[in-house]
């Protein structure tokens, strides 16, 4: 089986063709210097003797969306819509990756699946459209939607905590914003089981179990990194205005993975607890 995956220097990309690399599988990494997912023909030509293609690529700058708008559509919605046509046409399963930003974050109880999307920035609305072509594109196609990603191939939330408590003495981070964080690893593995599984194309949620705060997350980071916890002072989201509002709500349900036959990714603490030390670099 010929595995492609797209945006394969990034931070979860690079995950995923690490568990790939490893279980020895044939894997062809692309990045956006190997294939420009914007243009139809290179897709159409880049996905040739594809089987699977896990589409990782994305506009990820959420505040800078609200002001080009246009260009993350072309990545984002565009770009996804010619890998599934690419995709179908070869015979390829395309596994696109998603975000909890298609939602708009006032739900109290974990969002399922198939619950109406309401985006509410740009980044959203972008996403969301991906995922209605992706659906419309190929039957079989895939689905995972994640959020509140860290892992050790890129920039990511308690890295950059801990590196501010240390400079600065302390940190604020905000305790109204409650969501679900996401070792990328643990996507990475979601993927394959969920290839190898065979389960039925549609929308599936790669989030780790359970739900906290991002200050509760920062908390637990520093402490990971040997420090006082108290060093991360609690604050709302007014005291950190930003062009995007950030879902105050982005716990993902995850019943239809269940209904599938694939087991989720385990509760975040436990997994926060076996990833520390890679992310933090301890």
């Amino acid at each position: 089986m010929q595995w492609i995956v797209i945006g394969a220097a990034g931070m979860l990309g690079q995950d995923v063709v690490s568990r790939l690399t490893a279980d020895g599988r044939s894997v062809v990494a692309l990045d956006r210097a190997d294939l420009d997912i914007t243009d139809p023909g290179a897709c159409t030509s880049g996905l040739k003797g594809a089987d699977v293609v896990v589409n990782c690529a994305a506009w990820t700058a959420v505040d800078l969306a609200e002001e080009r708008e246009a260009e993350a559509f072309a990545v984002n919605a565009t770009g996804a819509a010619n890998l599934a046509r690419s995709a179908t046409d070869v015979g390829a399963r395309l596994v696109h990756i998603s975000t909890d930003y298609v939602f708009d974050g006032s739900a109290r109880s974990p969002y399922a699946a198939d619950a109406p999307q309401d985006p509410a920035t740009a980044y959203g609305r972008t996403k969301a459209a991906g995922e209605w072509a992706v659906r419309s594109l190929g039957a079989q196609h895939l689905v995972l939607r994640t959020a509140y990603l860290y892992g050790a191939g890129g920039a990511c939330f308690p890295r950059t905590i801990v590196k501010l408590a240390v400079e600065r003495g302390g940190v604020d981070v905000v305790d109204d914003q409650y969501g679900q964080p996401t070792w990328t690893v643990d996507v990475a593995d979601l993927v394959v089981r969920a290839v190898d599984a065979r389960i039925p194309g549609g929308i599936y949620h790669a989030t780790s179990q359970g739900g906290t705060s991002w200050y509760e997350f920062a908390a637990a980071a520093v402490a990971a990194a040997g420090m006082d916890p108290q060093l991360v002072r609690p604050t709302t989201s007014a005291s950190f205005v930003r062009p995007a509002p950030r879902p105050a709500y982005s716990v993902l349900g995850h019943e239809s993975l269940r209904a599938a036959g694939v087991e989720p990714i385990g509760p975040w603490q436990e997994r926060w607890s076996l990833a520390a030390p890679s992310v933090l670099g301890l």
